[in-house]
Parts: C-alpha cells; sequence; structure tokens
C-alpha cells in the first residue's frame, strides 16, 4: 500500500512539474511549402495542475480554436485540435517544444519556444490621451441590437462651440469585429479615431453585434443588418445634439454600407475606405481570380474554376434548394464543359452546403443605386494594389455613377493595399508583416477633407 502510495505521489509530482513547464504560450514557424504560418498554443494550468489548451494562427487572424492536449512521462506533448483535424505530437526539452505538426494527411516538423509573436504596431496610440474618450451604447431596437462603442472627442472639444465639431460614425468591413476592427494586431480604426481627434473632428466607433461587448444576432445578419446598426449609431449621435454634421466612416463593406446611408439622406457626408462598386458576385469572383493567378495557377485553370463559380453563385442567386451540393456542382461542372480537381468542387459544395445568410445576401448585393443616389459630399477612395476590392473596377464605377458634386473626391493610392498600407504585393498574406497600419497620406486626406465639408 505504501509503495503505491509513494508512485501516486511521484506521478502526481511529474504532473506538476510538467504544467508549471508548460504552462504558458509556446510560438512556431509551420513551413508549409509555399509559406510560412506563425503557430501558437496557450497552454494554462488550473489549480490542480490540470492544463487546457487553445491554438492561434496569428498569420490567418484566428484565435482561440479549442484543442486538447495530454502529457505523458513529463516531457511527451499531444495536442488536437478537431476543429482543424490537426494535431501536434512532440516533446519539451531545454525550453523548447519540438515535434511534428499534420493536418489533412500532411506532416510538417514544428519548433517551439515559449512566448507569443510580437509585432511592431509603431501607429497604435498610447494612454494616456490628449483627448477625452467615452463608453457609450445604443441600441437597433428594430432588430433587437445593443452596440458597445468609443465616442471620441477631439483635443480641446472643451472650448470648441457646442453643435460645431463634425462626428463620423466608423462602419466596419465583411466578418465580424471589434471597434477597432482589428486585425493581425493592426487597429485601423483606433489610429483613425486618435488622428482625427487630433484635428478637431469626433468619431464613434463600435463593436459589431455579437463582437466585444455588442449583443444581437450576428448569425443571421447580413448588410442591410448591418446599416441598421449604422443608422442606430447615426441617431445616437445625432441624439447627443454635442456635434456638428455627421457622417459615416466605411470600410470595405462598411464602404458601401455609407453608401446605404447616403442614399436614404441620414449623412452629412461620407468616406468609402474601399467600398464596393459593383455586385457582390462580381467583387468575389475577381477575388478568387487574382488569388487563383498569385498563387501560380494556369490561365486555363483560372478560366474553369470562374466558369464553375459563376454557376455556383447563379444557384445562389436563384434561391433553389439542392438535397446534395457536390452533385449540384458536378452538375454546373457539367453544363460548362470543364473539368476541375475534387478538391475545388468540394469547396463549392461547401459554400452551398453553408447557406449561409450574409453571403447568400452579399452575392447579390448591388451597391451601385445607392451610389447614384447619394447626394451628400462623398470621399471615395482606393489603393491599386487592393487584392480584395479591386480598385480599377469599384472606383472607376464609383465615380462614374455618383452625383456632381464640387465637394467630392475620389482617388486612388499607388502601392497601397486593401487595408492602405505600403505594400510589395497586395496580398492578404502581407498584411500581419508590414508595421504600417495605415499611409499616413491616407490619414491626413480623411482628416483634412473632412474640415473641409464641415
Amino acid at each position: 500500500m505504501k509503495t503505491i502510495f509513494t508512485l501516486i505521489v511521484a506521478l502526481l509530482a511529474t504532473l506538476s512539474a510538467a504544467a508549471q513547464k508548460l504552462d504558458g504560450s509556446w510560438t512556431g514557424k509551420l513551413n508549409v511549402g509555399q509559406a510560412t504560418l506563425n503557430i501558437v498554443f496557450n497552454i494554462e494550468k488550473d489549480k490542480d495542475n490540470k492544463l487546457s489548451c487553445t491554438m492561434d494562427s496569428p498569420d490567418q487572424n484566428v484565435k482561440g480554436i479549442p484543442a486538447e492536449i495530454a502529457v505523458s512521462e513529463g516531457t511527451k506533448v499531444k495536442i488536437s485540435i478537431p476543429a482543424i483535424m490537426a494535431a501536434f505530437e512532440g516533446e519539451e526539452k531545454d525550453g523548447m517544444l519540438k515535434g511534428t505538426f499534420s493536418q489533412s494527411g500532411m506532416s510538417f516538423p514544428l519548433e517551439m519556444k515559449q512566448g507569443k509573436v510580437e509585432r511592431n504596431r509603431p501607429q497604435t496610440p498610447k494612454e494616456p490621451y490628449p483627448y477625452k474618450t467615452e463608453e457609450v451604447t445604443f441600441s437597433n431596437t428594430e432588430d433587437n441590437a445593443t452596440l458597445s462603442g468609443t465616442l471620441t472627442y477631439p483635443t480641446g472639444y472643451e472650448k470648441m462651440k457646442k453643435g460645431t465639431v463634425p462626428v463620423v460614425v466608423m462602419v466596419t468591413g465583411s466578418g465580424l469585429q471589434d471597434r477597432n476592427e482589428e486585425i493581425f494586431e493592426h487597429k485601423p480604426f483606433l489610429v483613425i479615431a486618435d488622428f482625427l481627434a487630433r484635428n478637431g473632428i469626433a468619431s464613434l466607433r463600435y463593436d459589431d453585434r455579437g463582437m466585444g461587448k455588442s449583443k444581437g444576432d450576428a448569425a443571421n445578419a447580413t448588410t442591410e443588418n448591418f446599416m441598421k446598426d449604422a443608422l442606430a449609431a447615426i441617431e445616437y449621435v445625432r441624439g447627443t445634439k454635442n456635434f456638428g454634421k455627421t457622417g459615416v466612416l466605411g470600410h470595405s463593406e462598411g464602404g458601401s454600407i455609407a453608401f446605404m446611408a447616403a442614399a436614404e439622406g441620414k449623412a452629412d457626408f461620407i468616406v468609402s475606405m474601399a467600398g464596393t462598386g459593383v455586385r457582390g458576385d462580381s467583387i468575389l469572383m475577381e477575388q478568387n481570380l487574382v488569388l487563383l493567378k498569385m498563387s501560380g495557377y494556369t490561365d486555363k485553370m483560372c478560366s474553369d474554376y470562374a466558369k464553375a463559380l459563376r454557376g455556383v453563385y447563379d444557384f445562389i442567386i436563384s434561391k433553389k434548394t439542392t438535397g446534395d451540393a457536390k452533385a449540384t456542382v458536378d452538375e454546373i461542372v457539367g453544363k460548362a464543359g470543364i473539368s476541375l480537381p475534387e478538391p475545388a468542387k468540394n469547396n463549392m459544395a461547401k459554400i452551398i452546403e453553408m447557406n449561409n445568410p450574409w453571403l447568400n445576401y452579399f452575392i447579390a448585393f448591388d451597391p451601385r443605386p445607392s451610389i447614384a443616389k447619394a447626394k451628400c459630399p462623398v470621399m471615395a477612395i482606393n489603393g491599386n494594389s487592393d487584392t480584395q476590392v479591386i480598385a480599377s473596377t469599384n472606383i472607376g464605377s464609383i465615380e462614374k455613377l455618383l452625383p456632381k458634386n464640387k465637394k467630392n473626391m475620389v482617388k486612388t493610392y499607388n502601392g497601397l493595399n486593401h487595408l492602405f498600407q505600403h505594400c510589395t504585393t497586395g496580398s492578404v498574406n502581407e498584411y500581419a508583416n508590414i508595421e504600417e497600419t495605415i499611409s499616413p497620406e491616407v490619414l491626413n486626406d480623411i482628416a483634412t477633407w473632412i474640415n473641409s465639408v464641415k
């Protein structure tokens, strides 16, 4: 009995030591051939020295993927990540975690050290700020959504005449995002709000419904629902009676929402940053083609993929139903007279199977009627290295459709990507590695233009 007790104590001591050693974040670079991805395992121990784990993929802007961890012999570690059908198996030795990362039948060596990926973001403002900020909440009662955000007053607001300071409501791009529109540790909306505040302009930025402190149905929300949230923000700001002209600054999908607000006469001015100027399916088609070409696919492969994707989008727009998405894709491919690899067809079947309300709406969403009705002053900008909302297609359409207004400003910046960073290729893969959050020229142009129309 004493021997068994001793063994149990020894085992518990080993587990405790392992928990102490492994507790914390572990980071490594996963070389998958054409790309290198940072992988982070966040390992935590509870009061009973039981370990739990999540995984981050910072380069893909993904955090907190649930994982399961098991430790044997004090140093050997197995981590499974069911959501992405991946696993890591390795051993801790001399402060390093060395092993193999496996996914989809492929295995890659992975060495990790303690600590998170630290990226330099020199434009992110640090407290104390030389201006006042206020935490606020407001509601979109129609959709039963309660939004939480930050109202930022300009420097010296106390000495300014009440009701004269311009204010902008900031609207994020597609995908649920927080009030800072944080991506890869960049916080574009925080940087913009800070710059505007230092130049006499107030702003309201808020967490998307279902993100941060905001509440509401995000799973079934479409661009139209997010537009109603933005209108609620405009109504809230105007209701304070603290500001002058009220505008909307939107990025990507948020730019389209800015035009929708303008078309309804709800905005005194708008700033569209990489907003769309053509229908949603055209945006996605162009995105996919650019990505395929950048990935080295042949013109024939790109053309065939585009034909099949066109068929998938047409099927979704038709609002037909199917019991077998894969069979539907096979039929689309057959009618187009093309051939596609099975993985490509499987991906297209998943688009149909998802039946995602936002995507289904966006594919058929046409911003052009709203652009044509935007009678308030408009600043529409894009970068010519944007690979997500192609400038030549979208800015050209916006400029053609906009009602004439001497205060309008339409501009394409050389060498800037979708986030308005100076870049090399414009690829999404570059975003995380660029230290600049947003071009100073763009910041200056936005503030100067808003102050010119206030």
